[in-house]
């Protein structure tokens, strides 16, 4: 408790108001949240939630207070009335991103039941996780783009070696492009978690009994009777490292073990958008002019059929319909280019 109290006593004006403007925000969303579940059972796991912020917000104001800084005026501010604004209209569950980037708690009572889950892990088998969905799309994406400029090259009447060196440009920039974008995009939902994760941490540690009912609270409306809740949640809070891992799952619906690495996902978007990129120039290593530029349309059809296929593992829809959607789309786009390409090459020639 010392510990604690030295880290009160150290933290600056500033970093005390933005804890306290924080919590004001958490129960002013909770409230909006929970109008929006008005007659559901998490209405109630709402309400408990914006008067646990209440408590903590007013903690913080008494900690101001003994230091002699006055409170400001507190007005949501424009993200968190956008969002407010958002759940007149949509469900919290459509707005759990949102909201999650916005501290808001308790959203994994919008995430399947341990039952639920149980029967959903053989169809979750079939369709992967998160990174074997990111790699098919990025092979898409690669494949489509590249066969497009490859055609819209080959249409304006270019040689084979323009048609090579446009080719492998558009490998390269574009799976570079694809990677840089994949880093910047994960490193910054990456840096949010683990400022929630810490954030979390903290009012663990000083606020044990007060993240304890929250937990109880979640418990209570996952089923839970009110008395095994409240056994369960001071069993976890019990154990501090067993219980930020329960307090980032139930409240913000992380796992901290499986957070997304920027790396790895830059890597994979680089070698899936070249796998993709790289299908229509390989009739090129092998043949030239227009048996080479056919050759490529005909490989990246048959890639378009199976990646069309593939993508029904993830969307649960019919294999053939979506196979040859996908290959229309892909087919069109290359086929646009190629008619830009045409006209733009008669009109330059």
């Amino acid at each position: 408790m010392d510990v604690l109290e030295a880290d009160l006593r150290d933290r600056d004006a500033a970093g005390l108001l933005q804890s306290w403007a924080e919590e004001r925000q958490s129960a002013w969303l909770y409230r909006h949240v929970s109008d929006a579940e008005s007659g559901h059972a998490r209405q109630y796991l709402f309400l408990e939630l914006a008067a646990a912020a209440d408590r903590q917000a007013t903690a913080w104001a008494g900690e101001l207070a003994r230091r002699g800084i006055p409170l400001p005026d507190w007005r949501p501010p424009l993200r968190a009335r956008l969002v407010a604004l958002l759940l007149r209209r949509m469900s919290p569950m459509t707005l759990r991103p949102l909201l999650a980037a916005l501290k808001v708690r308790g959203l994994s009572v919008y995430a399947p039941t341990a039952h639920d889950a149980d029967a959903e892990r053989p169809h979750r088998a079939l369709a992967g996780g998160n990174d074997l969905r990111a790699v098919v799309f990025g092979v898409n994406d690669g494949l489509v783009s590249n066969l497009s400029l490859i055609c819209g090259v080959a249409g304006a009447g270019a040689g084979d070696q323009p048609v090579l060196l446009a080719g492998f440009a558009g490998l390269l920039a574009g799976s570079l492009s694809m990677a840089a974008g994949e880093y910047v995009s994960v490193r910054a939902q990456r840096e949010l978690h683990d400022n929630q994760i810490a954030l979390e941490r903290a009012e663990l540690a000083l606020y044990p009994e007060a993240e304890a009912g929250e937990l109880a609270t979640i418990f209570e409306a996952r089923g839970m009777d009110a008395a095994a809740a409240r056994r369960a949640a001071d069993a976890l809070i019990a154990d501090p490292d067993r219980a930020l891992a329960t307090l980032a799952r139930e409240e913000l619906g992380l796992d901290p073990d499986n957070l997304a690495s920027p790396w790895r996902a830059a890597i994979a978007s680089f070698l899936s958008f070249c796998i993709g990129a790289v299908l229509p120039l390989l009739p090129y290593a092998f043949a030239a002019g227009a048996t080479a530029l056919h050759a490529a349309v005909l490989v990246s059809a048959v890639a378009l059929l199976l990646v069309g296929a593939v993508v029904t593992l993830f969307s649960g829809g019919r294999a053939v319909p979506a196979a040859l959607r996908m290959l229309l789309i892909g087919l069109g786009a290359a086929g646009m280019t190629w008619v830009i390409g045409r006209a733009l090459g008669v009109a330059v020639g």
